[in-house]
């Protein structure tokens, strides 16, 4: 392929011409007809000797990019704006029989594709062949001389010919350019000039000599090859290294700056316009390092003032003095005057402080800054608060305020809550809650001048890693207990040690209870420490305790007013109080005169209100130390993290207010990540949460544990009136009809009993009380999906779940509901969504879902009462513990206290145990019921 290019006429855009064939080549004669063809595939004929098929005939990779480029032009004539822009500055069209008109930018992008191979040009009506196209710097040459008074510049060789408005492209000693941006800017203005003269000569006067060898001269030995001198204008030229030097002084608050620009023999005052030196010669000046040095002056507040530089505004003294004669000093000589010598500007030069942990178990901090007084300190940081740019001292010097070691001093300061007097005492005193962030804040380079002492480093360091420490489990769970939680453990005591309190925030099914429960067996012998839960929750301890460290002394404190008195007066002969958060609201003034070893929040998300009465009350409570555990301490708020705060470490994170106005609203409001980063600085070393997917190598499959949850006083009435009546009929029963012939009976009166346990409304219509076991629930999903778990939920009792039914939709908890009525195809469709992620909990009753359902997408499964037959639980529980399951799943049996429910576990247990290790095979339902002895149903009423 042949190209040809033809550079703009008057009243034209430049444009290209093509041939192509094979042994002989052949005009293109209707350049948009081809171009179309080429985007259609079509056939295109030039003559009898040579036929154009795009199937049979390829462009070389570089002609097949230029015809792309020219497509590109051709789709733009279907656009008519594009159109309309493409050409708008000519009066033509962009195709023209067999022109193609081309843009500047049109024209730079072809040349630049074409660069690997030659086209023809025709410049000046001159055509040349085969021309190359150079992306590279054009060798200019220049020449300079003097005649007379008369300075001559001189393009050598050929003047560049610009072939775009643009000047990016250049047509020179026979070649195309394309130079770099950087010659072109440079370069452009100097080739108006000569090129505006037939004789390609710039004529200048002597009188203009200066500033041609100090403008001009650095621009021509950047834009050229070389750049000769003839003798004349050499002997002419005084050429010296400059010295800039700048001389300071200072009367009242006027700052004043005489500026010298030294050339060896020749000194310059930029601000004389007379222009007078001690030499006719041509100085060559450095412009671009007077200018720089000018710069600096303007741009710290100095304006020109006869043949100074004065600064009359004292707002900018300062930054002056402490970055600004740097910035001079790197350009050239700064002398100073005697009064502006004096005048000193504090920053963290001449901060000391130092931090230490004392013999009361306080921190002792202290700072200096050297040469202020203690008295001015006050003063010097209500000015940092009200956001001014320096402090001006009694006797004259400056504090900077913006100096970033005295910013982050006032930051910590007014974190801290030092109060204006504290600041003129030599040591202020911190309590240790704040040892982790001034820790934290020393180490930052603007406040490495604060030493820290050997003491205040090993606490710190001992906080930050608490698996480091050494604390002796109790050996009894040694064995039981995983490594995540033994590290749990270690920093319950790292903790208590040390006097801080903290939140255990675990993702629920990790042990949280566990945990805490080795802590309270290892601190057994001093004084008895106190659990608080909400109700449902309560028995559960109790019974966890009892398994896990049976040697604790444990005291319930529950039951009516008076019981609990008595309760509490026996308070000293048990090493684990325990109590509900309603209870304790009404009982705080029976514990006002104790103070125990421990207190410890058990979904300390109760008190996420501030303001609560459970708030108020739990944080009366007296304690050596204070633990919180909850999943999730924050629901809504940063109030409700703030508030657990104030419980375990009270004024560690500030006022309700300060919190607020510094954090919360920053960073919910505001998107404030200085804010947020800080604040997590200030809270991880406090909060200890690992979530399964962090412990998952510790885990097994599957974690199943029970929950004994409290009926309330509604239900307890209802359960004890019903088991006495359920007694009676059973013994009349087994009178009149004998034992073996009574067990169905016996199954349905036993029934009734379960349905109080699970939910009391669905046996009896009129029951408005509370349910202890659907409050537990609540709390549990409520946690979970919050989590971003996904739940089953099976009950025998398809009235319980519809109920909680009804409970999921007023809380907007999305669900699926399966029972026996659920058609077989519905049944697969939920299972698929499910699976998907459509619902957060399934509902399925425990006869008609326990089998055949593959549940992956659940990784909780909830057995909200207990099956005769353990098997059909298991069985049910393999709805998501099952081949696919990429978690570990959390199975969670609620039984409710002191009631059936949980003698039915303990029969269960029985039965299972014996069978196992006597058959080694699974029991069925009906073994269970109606293998049941005389003996197995006294126990269930034991």
């Amino acid at each position: 392929m042949e190209i040809k290019f033809f550079e703009a006429l008057d009243h034209e855009r430049p444009y290209v011409e093509l041939k192509l064939g094979l042994e002989k080549n052949y005009v293109v004669k209707n350049m948009k007809k081809f171009l179309s063809s080429l985007i259609s595939g079509e056939v295109v004929e030039f003559g009898k000797g040579f036929t154009y098929e795009p199937n049979l005939h390829k462009f070389n990779v570089v002609d097949e990019k230029i015809m792309e480029l020219f497509m590109e032009i051709r789709d733009i004539e279907g656009d008519r704006t594009s159109y309309y822009d493409y050409y708008n500055s000519y009066n033509n069209p962009i195709f023209s029989g067999k022109k193609l008109t081309l843009t500047d930018r049109i024209l730079y992008k072809f040349f630049k594709l074409a660069k690997e191979r030659t086209i023809d040009i025709t410049v000046n009506g001159t055509e040349y062949k085969d021309a190359k196209i150079i992306e590279g710097t054009m060798p200019l040459k220049f020449r300079m001389g003097m005649k007379s008074e008369i300075i001559e510049l001189e393009q050598e060789g050929s003047i560049p010919k610009p072939l775009d408005k643009e000047c990016r492209v250049f047509w020179y000693e026979g070649s195309i350019y394309l130079p770099p941006k950087s010659q072109c800017s440079l370069y452009v203005p100097i080739y108006k000039l000569i090129s505006s003269k037939n004789n390609k000569k710039a004529i200048f006067s002597k009188k203009e000599g200066e500033k041609i060898a100090s403008y001009l001269l650095p621009k021509l030995k950047t834009v050229a090859k070389e750049v000769a001198f003839d003798k004349n204008i050499k002997e002419n030229f005084y050429e010296a290294p400059l010295v800039s030097k700048i001389y300071l002084d200072k009367k009242d608050d006027i700052v004043t700056a005489s500026l010298k620009f030294n050339y060896d023999e020749i000194d310059i005052n930029p601000l004389d316009k007379s222009g007078s030196k001690n030499t006719d010669k041509i100085l060559i000046r450095d412009i671009k390092k007077e200018e720089n040095c000018e710069g600096i002056l303007k741009s710290f507040g100095f304006e020109e003032e006869q043949s100074n530089y004065v600064m009359k505004n004292e707002n900018n003294i300062v930054s002056f003095i402490t970055d600004g004669i740097y910035k001079l000093q790197e350009l050239g000589e700064v002398y100073y005057s005697e009064s502006f010598k004096n005048t000193k500007v504090y920053g963290k030069s001449s901060l000391k402080g130092g931090i230490k942990l004392n013999e009361d178990n306080m921190l002792e901090f202290s700072f200096e800054l050297e040469g202020v007084s203690r008295a001015e300190l006050k003063n010097i940081f209500s000015a940092l608060r009200e956001k001014k740019k320096y402090y001006k001292l009694k006797e004259g010097g400056f504090v900077a305020l913006e100096d970033k070691s005295i910013e982050a001093l006032g930051e910590m300061i007014s974190f801290l809550d030092i109060k204006d007097k504290d600041l003129s005492k030599e040591k202020i005193l911190l309590s240790k809650y704040n040892a982790l962030y001034l820790d934290e804040k020393i180490k930052d380079k603007e406040m490495d001048y604060v030493k820290r002492s050997k003491n205040f480093r090993e606490l710190t360091n001992n906080i930050r890693d608490v698996r480091d420490m050494e604390y002796n489990l109790p050996e009894s769970l040694d064995s039981i207990m995983r490594n995540y939680q033994k590290t749990g453990f270690k920093w319950f005591k790292t903790l208590a040690e040390y006097g801080f309190g903290g939140i255990l925030a675990d993702e629920m099914g990790l042990g949280k209870t566990l945990q805490t429960i080795a802590f309270l067996l290892s601190e057994k012998g001093n004084k008895q420490s106190m659990v608080i839960a909400p109700t449902s929750l309560v028995y559960n301890w109790q019974s966890e305790i009892e398994k896990f460290a049976p040697e604790l002394k444990v005291l319930v404190v529950a039951g009516s007013k008076k019981q609990r008195e008595e309760m509490i007066s026996d308070i000293n002969n048990c090493d684990v109080v325990i109590t509900s958060y309603p209870l304790i609201r009404r009982d705080i003034e029976e514990y006002k005169e104790i103070t125990f070893n421990y207190c410890i929040l058990d979904e300390a998300q109760q008190i996420k209100n501030p303001f609560s009465v459970n708030a108020t009350a739990v944080k009366e409570l007296k304690a050596k130390g204070y633990f919180a555990l909850t999943g999730t301490p924050i629901e809504n708020s940063l109030t409700e993290l703030w508030s657990i705060f104030d419980f375990i470490m009270p004024g560690y994170l500030l006022t309700h207010d300060k919190f607020t106005k510094r954090y919360e609203t920053p960073i919910v409001k505001n998107g404030d990540v200085t804010a947020l980063k800080e604040l997590n600085k200030h809270i991880n070393p406090f909060i200890l949460r690992r979530l399964k997917k962090d412990v998952v190598k510790e885990l097994p499959p599957k974690i199943e544990h029970k929950l004994v949850v409290e009926m309330t006083e509604d239900q307890k009435k209802l359960y004890a009136a019903y088991l006495d009546e359920a007694k009676n009929e059973i013994d009349e029963e087994i009178r009149e009809n004998g034992f073996n012939k009574s067990k169905i009976k016996i199954l349905s009166i036993l029934t009734r009993l379960r349905q109080i346990c699970c939910d009391p409304s669905v046996f009896i219509e009129e029951y408005e009380g509370d349910n202890g076991k659907m409050e537990a629930l609540q709390g549990i999903l409520e946690d979970s999906i919050g989590q971003g778990h996904r739940i089953l939920l099976f009950s025998q009792f398809t009235s319980v779940l519809k109920n909680i039914r009804t409970r999921l939709d007023k809380n907007n908890m999305k669900y699926m509901y399966l029972d026996g009525n659920t058609k077989s195809k519905l049944r697969m469709d939920m299972v698929k969504e499910f699976n998907e992620g459509d619902a957060e909990v399934f509902l399925i009753s425990l006869k008609a879902g326990g089998a055949g359902l593959n549940l992956t997408g659940a990784d909780i499964v909830i057995h909200f009462d207990p099956w005769w037959n353990p098997a059909v639980e298991e069985q049910a529980t393999d709805r998501a513990h099952r081949i696919g399951q990429q978690k570990t799943v959390e199975v969670i049996k609620l039984l409710t206290k002191g009631t059936i429910e949980e003698k039915i576990y303990n029969l269960q247990e029985k039965k299972k145990e014996m069978i196992k290790n006597v058959m080694d095979e699974d029991m069925n339902e009906d073994n269970i019921i109606t293998q049941m002895t005389q003996e197995d149903l006294e126990s269930l009423f034991a």
